[in-house]
């Protein structure tokens, strides 16, 4: 019994700890800048909403935005087509072949981004995509990639080898038992994979900061730096912008939720 109010504890603890921050950053978007550093914790008398208007006063965040979900979606989509062909093959082919592509991809979970740094910045200004949408993307989906492929892999091995056989005997080809059978079946990973790549990629800073230099190409965490200075920072209205850039992730996970929970459970209890 002592056990299971102990557990009890350190999850409240836990829910507290997570809370807090969100907390202080929500408050602090409603109130104004002289309310902040005078009673930072405190509730806002009266809530404003002149941080919100701010922000778009001051940057064109609109065209951040659409930066942002055209990054995202690319990257998103891009990595579920290309990690569920490859997944799908590992799984298919099996044995040393599968185990071997299978580890290489697994081995790009190990390499830490910052090391692929300065060979990345070299490669994409060769490719002449240096401050280009198209090359943030490119290079976030090869990022992302393996760990697309790990996920989709354990799923796609619990998938009914019978039923795949079935199809073959049917005369069905690979696309097809791809298309009709190994995708639907892997919905729930799909949608797990996808709520993963989108919130990496939405809020991802260094890659963007590192390829991107034009203003009108800036995506939404790398705009949101544009409000802190050398020696003023305007902490409301950039605590504004966060507030508004975790709206289409919180959007995202309440319409997936209950595909992303199927798809981690599926995964727990097959794999």
């Amino acid at each position: 019994m002592a056990f299971k109010w102990l557990g009890r504890l350190l999850v409240l603890l836990y829910a507290a700890i997570i809370a807090a921050p969100l907390y202080f950053v929500l408050i602090s978007a409603f109130k104004p800048n002289t309310a902040f550093f005078a009673d930072p914790l405190g509730w806002p008398k009266p809530l404003t909403l002149e941080n919100f208007s701010a922000l778009f006063e001051q940057q064109p965040m609109l065209r951040y935005f659409g930066n942002s979900t055209l990054v995202t979606l690319g990257t998103v989509a891009l990595d579920l087509l290309l990690g569920s062909l490859i997944a799908y093959a590992i799984v298919r082919f099996g044995g040393r072949i599968g185990a071997f592509f299978f580890a290489l991809y697994a081995a790009g979970l190990i390499v830490p981004t910052q090391v692929n740094m300065l060979p990345l910045y070299s490669l994409v200004r060769k490719l002449g995509w240096s401050d280009h949408l198209l090359g943030l993307v490119v290079v976030s989906v090869a990022l992302f990639l393996p760990l697309t492929v790990f996920m989709l892999t354990g799923f796609m091995r619990s998938l009914s080898r019978e039923v795949l056989e079935a199809g073959s005997i049917d005369g069905a080809s690979e696309w097809r038992l791809f298309a009709r059978i190994a995708i639907p079946l892997s919905a729930p990973a799909l949608s797990a994979c996808a709520t993963f790549l989108f919130v990496m990629s939405w809020n991802d800073l260094l890659m963007p900061m590192l390829l991107i230099n034009g203003n009108s190409k800036l995506t939404l965490p790398l705009a949101l730096m544009q409000f802190r200075g050398e020696y003023v920072t305007n902490y409301t209205t950039l605590l504004a912008g966060v507030v508004l850039s975790a709206v289409p992730m919180v959007v995202l996970f309440l319409f997936l939720q209950r595909y992303f929970i199927a798809g981690m459970t599926a995964g727990a209890i097959k794999g």
